[in-house]
């Protein structure tokens, strides 16, 4: 069985994709595809990693673990697709003891014991520091960025360790990344991944990013003109979503305000630009696959 993984980062899609993947859900299920429900497996897997830690599971364990986690037949299920943001730690952690999910290669290595008979995948959206940093700030109870940081440097954070991390750690477990401000434009390219169906096919939610950023008008048009043009690539039709999203985009649903004290307009400049530099090297790195508009 494949096991996919999604974790995130905290402050992406928030749930956004599960969401999504639900909708399609009882038309894949045909398909040996699975997508249960999150009260599911959430807490489950979480407390099922933490009682393996550094040992070894009990011969039954993902017997016990897939049994709670799908209600159909395991026998059934080619691919189950998993979403946990907080698989590697609760947001006030992200950054513990200065580094990025300090504990990620261990719970994932320990994930690897709990589905050794399967094929493990995972999945990770990513996010410019100049805004995540300020997400994750809101999204925990400490009141100010230093607590977050942890003794990090913001200038000195690069996704591309974690990830390095990873790899180096689970060597045999392919990664998928994608840049979380590129949603919008690829938003049906990563559910269909997600799934592992073809890229090109046709289904529910495609462009639910997309209607969430750009103005009615230009969605209707958008929507006209696939009507018009329903043959049009798959490449050819995200330069297009671009086009509208240059042209209709609404102001409050793309941009944010940034009020920290220190960052000015430079150190925020910096901070994406050391970002895109980052995934730029990300998406060379062997073993991993970059989803880009």
């Amino acid at each position: 069985m494949q096991v996919i993984l999604h974790t995130g980062v905290h402050c992406t899609d928030d749930d956004r994709l599960l969401k999504g993947l639900l909708r399609n859900a009882d038309g894949w299920r045909h398909e040996g595809i699975s997508i249960p429900g999150p009260s599911n497996y959430r807490q489950l897997l979480s407390e099922a990693v933490n009682s393996i830690a550094d040992g070894r599971p009990t011969p039954d364990a993902r017997e016990v673990v897939m049994d709670a986690i799908m209600s159909e037949d395991p026998e059934d299920v080619q691919r189950l697709v998993l979403s946990h943001a907080n698989f590697f730690c609760v947001p006030k952690l992200a950054l513990s003891d200065g580094l990025l999910y300090r504990m990620a290669e261990r719970r994932l290595r320990t994930l690897r014991r709990l589905f050794a008979e399967d094929e493990l995948e995972l999945h990770i959206g990513l996010r410019d520091f100049a805004t995540w940093l300020p997400a994750l700030l809101a999204n925990s109870p400490r009141q100010h960025l230093n607590d977050v940081l942890c003794g990090a440097d913001p200038m000195q954070l690069r996704w591309s360790h974690l990830i390095h991390r990873i790899r180096m750690e689970l060597p045999d477990v392919p990664i998928t990344v994608w840049a979380n401000e590129d949603t919008p434009l690829i938003w049906g390219q990563l559910l269909r991944r997600l799934a592992g169906i073809a890229l090109d096919r046709k289904i529910t939610g495609a462009f639910d990013m997309l209607s969430a950023v750009i103005a009615p008008e230009g969605m209707q048009r958008f929507r006209a003109f696939l009507k018009e043009n329903p043959d049009v690539p798959e490449p050819q039709k995200r330069k297009i979503m671009a086009a509208f999203m240059d042209k209709y985009a609404m102001d409050e649903a793309v941009e944010e305000e940034l009020d920290l004290p220190g960052w000015d307009v430079a150190y925020v400049d910096m901070l994406t630009e050391l970002y895109d530099e980052d995934l730029y090297h990300i998406a060379g790195m062997e073993g991993v696959t970059f989803v880009a508009p």
